[in-house]
């Protein structure tokens, strides 16, 4: 389960409806909250700064998100701090304009990201995985950048975090970033070698020898696979036939299997129900 507050990219159209925000009178809000009252854009929301009394309210609420999704069943929690929402829009220098205890230096600009993972962690497991997104760089001059995500990975493994999802950009309209196949993946390999944490690859990472590649050769822990699962949802079993990997399939569907290819085994409950159980007290599922 991923973890987000959109800050001042709340209160806008869904992409396939129109860009920019929703007037009030289609359902707008009448508030939006930000580090500091400055737009992402000319059509996005002004937002208004955020009061230590909302900040502290925001922490909780990412807490209590954390307990909700343990109690519900999800075994891995994701606090999204990327992509110019919320707290990405804190750790920037370009969207942080504020001069009290949340901005001006590193330290206060990090500030809220190192108390959500810390509410976040107070209510989930200890055994239990916690990951944070980050946007490795903006891309642009006098932004967050790689170093600065090197030391915030060194503050977050600290505090419990267990893999930082390396993504990027997000909280600049007009950033020039260089796409193309593995793109980001050098973030992943520096903060992994940097801050001693794990970490895991994204951005168009398409192919099953490709992320193989990326795994054997130590770049990441782990491979982020999003858009190629949109295209392709059976991606995992066309990957794992691709590198002679044994796969379970659903049970429904084993007529088509290839050779060798046996049932998925259900998610025991009660087994899941009973580790949780073992750090908190959880109500019945």
């Amino acid at each position: 389960m991923q973890l987000a507050h959109a800050g001042r990219k709340a209160s806008t159209y869904r992409p396939w409806e129109g860009q920019g925000k929703v007037p009030e009178t289609e359902g707008g809000w009448k508030k939006v909250v930000a580090p500091s009252a400055v737009a992402f854009a000319d059509h996005y929301p002004l937002p208004e700064a955020a009061s230590k009394q909302e900040i502290q309210a925001i922490v909780e609420a990412f807490g209590e998100a954390a307990r909700r999704a343990c109690e519900s069943g999800f075994r891995v929690v994701e606090i999204h701090a990327a992509h110019g929402y919320l707290i990405h829009e804190f750790l920037s220098p370009l969207s942080n304009q504020r001069t009290d205890a949340y901005g001006g230096s590193f330290e206060n600009r990090t500030r809220i990201l190192r108390e959500i993972v810390a509410a976040v962690r107070r209510a989930w497991p200890e055994r239990a995985p916690v990951f944070v997104r980050i946007s490795a760089t903006e891309w642009v001059d006098g932004g967050w950048d790689i170093q600065q995500s090197i030391e915030l990975a060194r503050q977050l493994r600290d505090s419990g975090v267990d893999l930082i999802d390396c993504s990027s950009g997000g909280n600049v309209a007009q950033a020039t970033i260089p796409v193309g196949p593995g793109y980001q993946t050098p973030f992943a390999e520096q903060i992994r070698r940097e801050s001693g944490v794990m970490t895991g690859a994204l951005g168009m990472i398409t192919s099953a020898v490709q992320a193989e590649h990326i795994l054997a050769t130590g770049q990441a822990d782990a491979v982020i696979i999003a858009r190629e699962m949109l295209r392709d949802p059976y991606w995992p079993l066309r990957a794992a036939r691709e590198l002679g990997q044994a796969k379970s399939w659903p049970v429904q569907y084993l007529r088509a299997g290839p050779e060798g290819a046996q049932a998925r085994v259900p998610v025991d409950l009660k087994n899941l129900k009973s580790c949780f159980e073992e750090q908190h007290a959880v109500p019945q599922l």
